[in-house]
């Protein structure tokens, strides 16, 4: 039994389809996996977010969450936990440095701009300007 016609052309297209779908998949997988790796310090990326989350999460109240609920709102559905960990996790960076005692929304914005990378930085403007908020005094978080 040899393939012809229409049935080769769709089982080549479902191959096609397939190759891709998997090269995106562990793509994103190994991505993952290298911010796992533990440093020199011993700890990876995760462990970090993951310590300076926990390590803040008292200062987090309800007008805070919902300003970073507001702003991971251009992020696609799929990816909107992982952005928000990283992000919360580069906030609690920033407080720990700090050694504040309460949160302001100076912070969430610039922790923000600073744990997104830069092709991402159009979408946050114009997101805080739909907010209202004004992104002068966080210019210089922009151009880092």
């Amino acid at each position: 039994m040899a393939l012809e016609g229409w049935f080769l052309w769709f089982i080549l297209f479902w191959v096609v389809v397939l190759v891709g779908l998997f090269a995106i998949g562990g793509y994103f997988m190994f991505r993952k996996f290298l911010k796992s790796i533990p440093k020199k310090d011993g700890l990876s990326d995760l462990n970090w977010e993951e310590y300076y989350v926990n390590k803040t999460i008292h200062l987090w109240g309800d007008r805070e969450k919902e300003l970073l609920n507001e702003l991971v709102q251009p992020v696609p559905d799929l990816f909107r936990p992982v952005a928000k960990q990283k992000i919360a996790g580069r906030i609690g960076q920033i407080l720990v440095e700090e050694k504040v005692s309460k949160m302001e929304h100076e912070h969430i914005i610039r922790g923000y701009i600073q744990a997104t990378p830069k092709r991402d930085h159009k979408f946050l403007r114009k997101k805080l300007d739909e907010l209202n908020i004004d992104v002068s005094p966080y210019e210089s978080y922009f151009e880092q």
